[in-house]
This record gives C-alpha cells, structure tokens and sequence, in this order.
C-alpha cells in the first residue's frame, strides 16, 4: 500500500472510529520505499538529496506522528492500530509499551532476545534497532504504530539517521537469524500476541473486492485510458473486476481483450496493492471502509496497433513515455506500478 494510500486509510478509520462506526482495527501492510519524518523530527537526519530521492524512487513524507525519521520498505511489516483509549485506559505510555512488548514477544519465538531501552521508542538487539515506534492518538484515538524489519534491504537506512540517533544502527529478522519468515508467519505470531497483550479477539476483514491491472506498453511508451466525466475524469492503465469463480490471470486477460480490442499476453508483475475506494456508488453495495486489492500485469502491445476502447467507461486513449504517463495519472498506486514496469523493460 502506498503510503498515500495508507494515510488516507488511516484518516478513514480514526474518522469512524470516533464516531463508534467501527470497533478497533489493525492494518498490516508493507510500503513501496519512502521515508517519513513524525512531529518536531530534525530534517538534517534526511542525507540524501531531492535528486538522489527520485533516482532511487524513494518518496519523502512530514507526517503527523511522533518520532523522528524513518524508512519504509518491502520486506518491513507496518502495523497501524486504529484503537479507542477509551475511559481508564488514556495512558499513551502504557500504550507504547505493550506495542513495544508485543514487539518483543513476537521476535522471541524466533529465537531473538530484543528488548526496549529507556529514553528511546522501539525495540533493540544490542545497539541496533529491529523494531521502529512512532504514535498518533486525536480524540484518544490511535493511529500511525510501528514497523519490524523483516528482510528489508537495510541500505535504505543509509539515506537517513534512523530516529535521529547518530549512535545507533539498524538490523533485522533475516540478519539475526539467517531466515525470511515469511508474512504469513510474521502475520500470524504478531497478531496472535497483540490479541493477548490488547485484550481483543481479532477477526480477520478480507478485501471487499479483488481488481486487475493490466500495464500495457511497447517499451518506449505506455497505453492510458481517459475515463468519462461521469466516469471519474482521469488517465489510468487498464482495470477491471475478478468475477466471482475466474482466476486472476483469466481476468487480467479479459479485460485487456474488453479494454483494447486486442488479444494480449497478460504476464504477472509480482505486485498486488491495496487501497481505499471512497464511492457512493460503491457505499450502496459494500461495507464502509471498502478496501480494494489489485494485481498487476504488464502487456506488450505495438502502438501501431488498432484499438477498440470499452466506449461505456472511456472516451480516449493515448500513447505516451513514461515521463509524460506519471504527469497524467492521478493516484499513487498507478505511479508506483507504472515504475516497476518501466524498471522491468
């Protein structure tokens, strides 16, 4: 989940959950790399430049949590609990520190004795840090949490000082250990020890519906379709709905067949992203918050090539470089597949 996305998840569930139109909520997700700095954090902790940032692909966040600066990536587990402090309990101390020990609870079933350090959030192995902390609470809701290195490429660290600390460094599961877990496992043992600690039962929530997306290109240039006014109003690469029974893979190809007019090869990206759909359209027929997964597919196809757009959802289309495509989308999530697809060609 991008980390736009993630931000405008959390704000829409602390928004219901103050309103008591939803019980607690844990959201579990890893972010594209991007790095964030909380409330009164040092901008002098950020050593890379603007340029090296978007050479990298990296994106910069001020966001309104505590701490200081952190890096996000693949391989780390984020957790944002969304979760009422409610009367007897508003100690946002004591808060922090059954993260911090659910943390640790969890990280020693595999074998890793971490532990928290006074003066400073998180949870550490010798000097290095495994596990980050930075915290929201409006209207003694909570939001923002925390994020344990899994097996992320701890190099994006460099880009930083991690939590503004000059004297410490960065470590991980995989580099204690020698082995990935994989999230399942991870999923599993944290949520299972933040039942306990949280005195909660946790039920799992499922996507309420499952997308394609489908990158088509020829290399130099990508395919974007235009949605009518009604429609939305914006450029985006092809999408579509799984359908109750079809697999993802015969989707990605249906709807490249419906969307183009062409018979394409639809080869999977290793990306599945997920994100908030705010539609009264929608609201209608699914449960608020309604979360959205999409898989990503990527397809060559020669722009010479005729066309035939679904003329009930779009009105145009258009080639264009890559450069010119990131100026015409409008969500975060389609900027991120079209740079692992331009990356990959």
């Amino acid at each position: 989940m991008t980390y736009e996305n993630g931000l405008a998840l959390q704000e829409a569930l602390v928004s219901m959950r103050q309103r008591d139109a939803v019980p607690d909520q844990l959201l579990l997700l890893e972010h594209p790399p991007v790095i964030t700095i909380g409330r009164g954090g040092d901008v002098r902790n950020l050593l890379a430049s603007p340029e090296e940032l978007r050479e990298r692909g990296i994106r910069f966040f001020e966001t309104g949590r505590g701490g200081d600066i952190t890096w996000h990536g693949p391989g780390q587990l984020v957790g944002y609990p969304i979760m009422h402090l409610g009367e007897g309990k508003r100690d946002v101390r004591k808060y922090v520190t059954r993260l911090e020990e659910m943390l640790i609870r969890t990280v020693a079933e595999l074998g890793i004795d971490a532990v928290r350090i006074e003066g400073k959030h998180g949870i550490w192995v010798g000097n290095d840090k495994l596990a980050a902390i930075g915290v929201r609470i409006a209207r003694w809701v909570t939001s923002h949490g925390f994020a344990l290195n899994v097996d992320p490429d701890l190099e994006g660290f460099r880009l930083i000082t991690p939590c503004g600390l000059n004297d410490s460094g960065v470590t991980s599961i995989a580099r204690l250990t020698g082995a990935s877990p994989s999230s399942a496992e991870m999923r599993t043992l944290l949520t299972r020890h933040f039942a306990e600690l949280f005195e909660r039962e946790l039920e799992m929530k499922m996507e309420s519906f499952r997308l394609v997306k489908g990158i088509v290109h020829d290399i130099d240039r990508v395919l974007l379709l235009h949605r009518k006014p009604h429609r939305g109003d914006f450029w985006q690469p092809v999408t579509g709905t799984v359908e109750t029974g079809e697999s993802d893979d015969a989707a990605a190809k249906r709807e490249l067949l419906e969307e183009t007019g062409c018979a394409l090869e639809a080869c999977p990206a290793g990306l599945t992203q997920s994100f908030m759909i705010e539609s009264s359209f929608l609201a209608d027929h699914y449960e608020a918050p309604i979360i959205a997964s999409e898989v990503l597919y990527s397809a060559r196809l020669d722009r010479n090539a005729p066309l035939s757009i679904d003329p009930e959802e779009h009105d145009a289309f258009g080639w264009f470089t890559f450069p010119e495509a990131y100026e015409k989308i409008k969500w975060s999530d389609d900027r991120d597949a079209l740079e692992l697809i331009e990356r990959s060609v």
